[in-house]
């Protein structure tokens, strides 16, 4: 193993970090300074469960390999498939209101979605089980590059908003949904 591995492996573990910054992005205005603490709190979330996830993965080893690699990608698939489809019924809702819908920022919401789109990073600890001289850089390489996909993400979905016509969180909740199946047929078919 070696960094450049170490940081494709924390590219592919930030890109669902990534799609659900997208979708939170869709309803903020990054232009409101305002909204930067929660958008940095949202990022440090992220990073901070991908990072501790791999870190879990790696010290539960063997012991819990078959439960996570079982378990984990319906657990994501549901969590996410619940959220994203609320978030699309309440932009069903909302399409006759005349306030624009906005982003959850509530901590409970950011943490359910910090571990949900972390659970399958628990598979990625075991792969440091070989080196663990590695366990560490790993784990903070993981961290940053999401905390850092999360700041752009949300950026990009903010952009994003401009171009679409459609209630972004009906967006928002087709990214949520889109995510949870991948991770779900990712963990159940390779």
């Amino acid at each position: 193993m070696d960094l450049i591995t170490i940081l494709l492996i924390a590219i592919g573990l930030a890109m669902d970090c990534f799609a659900v910054s997208v979708a939170q992005g869709l309803d903020t205005n990054v232009q409101d300074r305002k909204v930067w603490p929660q958008i940095g709190l949202m990022a440090f979330l992220f990073g901070f469960f991908q990072g501790a996830m791999p870190l879990i993965g790696y010290y539960a080893g063997s012991l819990f390999t078959d439960f996570f690699e079982t378990y984990a990608p319906w657990i994501a698939m549901i969590i996410l498939a619940f959220l994203g489809g609320k978030m699309i019924l309440e932009a069903a809702r909302e399409k006759n209101e005349e306030q624009p819908h906005k982003a959850n920022w509530k901590i409970g919401y950011l943490l359910v979605m910090a571990v949900a789109t972390s659970i399958d990073a628990l598979a990625a600890g075991v792969v440091f089980i070989p080196y663990p001289e590695y366990l560490w850089i790993g784990v903070g390489l993981i961290a940053l590059v999401s905390f850092g996909f999360s700041i752009v993400g949300c950026q990009i979905g903010s952009e994003s908003k401009k171009l679409l016509k459609v209630n972004p969180g009906f967006i928002g909740g087709i990214i949520l949904i889109g995510i949870g199946i991948k991770i779900f047929v990712e963990g159940v078919c390779f």
